[in-house]
């Protein structure tokens, strides 16, 4: 029997990496977390017992809340959101069974850069292309829906990631952990590093890494992507401003490759499904 104001994995897993994602808030206690130091995709951390502080914030969005079970502390706390207004439910199974069913998690020790409303806070070279927009879309849509992002001259980088704790990510510094390694560009760095390295991930990282390195014959679609990247970067003189363009080219370069890879369309509609 369905139990009220919960989700179920199946359900969570289908949405995360969409727009349409809830925020999953995970209020496990230090305890638990030490566990499984690892997050559903998109997690934000937060105290079971500050809920009252911290439940205004996410008035106006849906909530999915995570605990060690789906029972210690999701329901009270989403009972709690829901009495603030918040639309609320609990994950079913919690971690345990999102572990148990082999989905992608985010290492907690690979996203220590958070700033005192919890968000994380990232800095990279101005005027973005390919691998600084395709980043932010993957930190947005799995890592942290509330992520900052910094855009600054090349010679900021260092200092502006030092001022602010922000993790510097794509620069030309072999010292830099979220950046190119050989052949692979830094969304590529991202994806494995962060746990996502999921088939769809995977095909959006080789369309990045054609784009982004001179390589379209890594993949066919390449090519399109970096024009419609380029294109985006002569529409905006704003940074920002390409950034949430980019949101939308990136979504749907996701959803491409995760449902529609073997969809064709011909001149008069007609849609197939498999080889053509």
């Amino acid at each position: 029997m369905p139990v009220p104001n919960t989700i179920t994995v199946e359900k969570l897993a289908r949405l995360i990496g969409t727009p349409g994602c809830p925020a999953v808030v995970d209020v496990r206690s230090y305890r638990e977390f030490l566990v499984d130091q690892r997050h559903v995709p998109g997690s934000l951390p937060r105290s079971a017992e500050k809920v009252a502080e911290w439940a205004p914030a996410l008035r106006g969005r849906s909530v999915v809340v995570v605990c060690e079970d789906g029972r210690r502390n999701s329901h009270g706390v989403a009972a709690w959101l829901r009495s603030a207004g918040v639309e609320a439910e609990a994950l079913q199974g919690g971690i345990a069974d999102w572990a148990a069913a082999e989905l992608p998690m985010v290492p907690a020790n690979k996203i220590r850069n958070r700033d005192e409303q919890g968000r994380t806070v990232w800095v990279t070279r101005a005027r973005p292309k390919v691998d600084r927009i395709a980043c932010p879309w993957l930190i947005r849509r799995f890592v942290d829906p509330d992520a900052v992002f910094l855009f600054v001259p090349p010679g900021e980088v260092a200092g502006v990631a030092e001022k602010f704790e922000a993790a510097p990510f794509d620069i030309d510094d072999p010292g830099t952990f979220w950046s190119h390694r050989g052949e692979l560009c830094t969304f590529d760095v991202m994806v494995e590093e962060l746990g996502l390295a999921t088939p769809p991930l995977l095909h959006l990282a080789t369309l990045v890494r054609g784009a982004d390195t001179g390589r379209p014959d890594l993949a066919p679609e390449a090519a399109g992507l970096l024009a419609a990247s380029l294109g985006l970067s002569r529409i905006y003189a704003d940074d920002l401003e390409q950034l949430d363009a980019g949101m939308l080219l990136y979504d749907a370069f996701y959803r491409w490759c995760r449902d529609a890879t073997a969809e064709r369309h011909s001149w008069d509609g007609d849609r197939t499904k498999g080889k053509a």
